[in-house]
């Protein structure tokens, strides 16, 4: 265990071989948002993009739900969900480097949604709703989730979603290419966790830089999307790991990455 390895901590983080798993872990809250949460999950992502030996992040939440957004009481209280220069959450605004997976149970709504649309994939559970409720309370999802949807699902869904706050299951957001697996309750981490292995089985560089072009490509212009991802992907195919990739596949062996 490290980052607050404690059992009363509002944040917990396990390495898994080259796994870190992130638990939001205030289940008694619903996994809400205050100053210690958000600060336990950017210091998660410092340690993910500073240790070489790390990968990938899988962030799940204990108890019953994901996370129901952001802490009410702690807000009224004028305390700040905002850490580390990452935003909301210490991920919305400045998520890890390398690739991240949330794994949904239950719930993932207001915030919770928007922490969960700050990783690069999602599993959820059969059941879980998915929502931003924030128009309901005369607030407004201004942690990602208005800038996300459209995005990632049809503008009408997004804009569904928004206006009434009215949540939509885990089901339907694997339908619109929201959630990419669904599993049975109980089974997300589980779920999440096989796929951050055969993402942490490829290539470190070649892995860190398609997910900096995949997400860059959703704003560039075409010729600005060239013209990065040339600059992105030259030192990839210039690197020792391209060439070890090369040479395992033709000796029909497992790679031996180096990270260079």
């Amino acid at each position: 265990m490290s980052i607050a390895g404690t059992a009363t901590s509002a944040v917990l983080a396990e390495r898994r071989g080259g796994v870190l798993v992130v638990t939001l872990n205030r289940p008694e809250a619903r996994n809400a948002v205050n100053p210690a949460l958000a600060a336990g999950v950017a210091a998660a992502l410092d340690e993910l993009d500073a240790d070489d030996g790390l990968h990938v992040g899988v962030l799940t939440g204990a108890g019953p739900g994901f996370s129901a957004g952001m802490d009410l009481k702690a807000f009224v209280r004028g305390e700040s969900p905002y850490a580390g220069g990452r935003g909301f959450a210490g991920i919305c605004e400045r998520p890890a480097e390398k690739p991240l997976i949330a794994a949904v149970e239950g719930f993932a709504l207001a915030g919770g949604l928007e922490i969960a649309l700050a990783c690069d994939l999602i599993v959820a559970a059969r059941g879980a709703r998915l929502g931003i409720p924030e128009t309901k309370r005369g607030l407004v999802a201004a942690a990602g989730a208005l800038i996300r949807l459209p995005k990632r699902v049809p503008y009408h869904v997004a804009m569904h979603l928004a206006l009434t706050g009215d949540p939509i299951s885990s089901e339907r957001a694997y339908e619109l290419g929201l959630v990419v697996e669904l599993c049975e309750p109980g089974a997300a981490l589980d779920a999440a966790l096989r796929l951050a292995g055969l993402i942490a089985a490829n290539g470190p560089l070649a892995v860190r830089a398609s997910k900096q072009v995949v997400r860059g490509a959703l704003d560039w212009d075409e010729a600005e999307a060239w013209r990065c991802q040339r600059g992105l992907l030259e030192p990839v195919l210039e690197s020792d790991d391209a060439r070890e990739g090369a040479l395992a596949f033709a000796e029909k062996r497992s790679a031996r990455w180096q990270g260079r």
